[in-house]
């Protein structure tokens, strides 16, 4: 059986830096399920005029929690800028989505939940941009809690392309084709990492030149806690695990991820040393 490994931030300095004393500031973190346990993802309506993502109960239930739970950008999240590189977390409760800022142009990686599109303007008006300015939009992995507002955002970012891993890309229903990519793609300046396992088309992207790593679900941080994919809502922990160990190999700083607080110092070396545990 494959076990879910974690590590936390005190038992990593303990094990791996022979109990040298460091500060963090580690928030508390909710980490929720992705969708029905019973699909890899959730599936799309049949219906020619809609084209909605459909959620499972369970997700509904998520969505409605979240009514309760969302933190929207102008309620305390601020824009962190490393290395050219602005990003904003939309902290949407139970689930995160990220707007990327170069310059002035906009990238946003993952939509959250349906009805999710008003904290990501947010985001993007907090960076100075409008809905114009966004030109990509980036799905990490077709489930509902990541995708759900894809249609919303696309079609208010008119500019916008879109783009997903090949074995996702038909499961999610954006309003217009989306681009598929795997390794050795670049969006928006950032590296396409192919990391399978959570979803059959799980990606991640990466910014070698500020060390900021947006994992999606193919890694979380749940109370403190760096720990790969949850297994009650992975397609193949065998294949989740191998993306750990593939993230583990980039050199960066910072970890963005769907469930849970961002860590934006130390990443890397807790992600190395989870992946040793595997």
């Amino acid at each position: 059986m494959t076990r879910n490994h974690r590590l936390t931030r005190r038992s990593f300095l303990t094990e791996f830096t022979g109990g040298v004393t460091a500060v963090a500031i580690f928030g508390l973190a909710a980490c929720f399920s992705d969708g029905d346990a019973a699909s890899e993802a959730p599936s799309t309506s049949s219906g020619a005029d809609d084209g909605a993502t459909t959620t499972s109960s369970a997700e509904a239930q998520q969505s409605a929690d979240a009514e309760q739970a969302t933190t929207t950008v102008a309620e305390g999240s601020e824009a962190v800028t490393t290395g050219g590189l602005s990003w904003q977390r939309v902290n949407l409760g139970f689930v995160s989505a990220y707007v990327i800022a170069r310059g002035s142009e906009l990238a946003v990686v993952d939509t959250g939940s349906s009805g999710s599109e008003g904290e990501i303007l947010n985001a993007v008006e907090s960076l100075g941009g409008t809905w114009d300015d966004v030109n990509h939009v980036i799905a990490t992995h077709s489930h509902g809690d990541h995708v759900g507002s894809i249609r919303e955002v696309m079609t208010a970012a008119s500019n916008s392309a879109g783009y997903a891993g090949a074995d996702d890309m038909l499961r999610i229903a954006a309003p217009r084709d989306l681009v598929a990519v795997s390794d050795g793609d670049e969006v928006f300046g950032l590296q396409v990492i192919s990391t399978p396992g959570h979803t059959p088309g799980s990606i991640s992207v990466f910014d070698a030149g500020s060390g900021v790593l947006i994992a999606g679900d193919a890694l979380n941080t749940p109370n403190g806690v760096v720990e790969g994919p949850n297994p009650d809502f992975s397609a193949d922990l065998d294949f989740a695990n191998v993306s750990v160990q593939k993230l583990a190999e980039l050199n960066f700083e910072t970890l963005l991820v769907g469930h849970g607080e961002p860590v934006e110092t130390g990443a890397g070396a807790m992600v190395a040393a989870l992946a040793e545990s595997l």
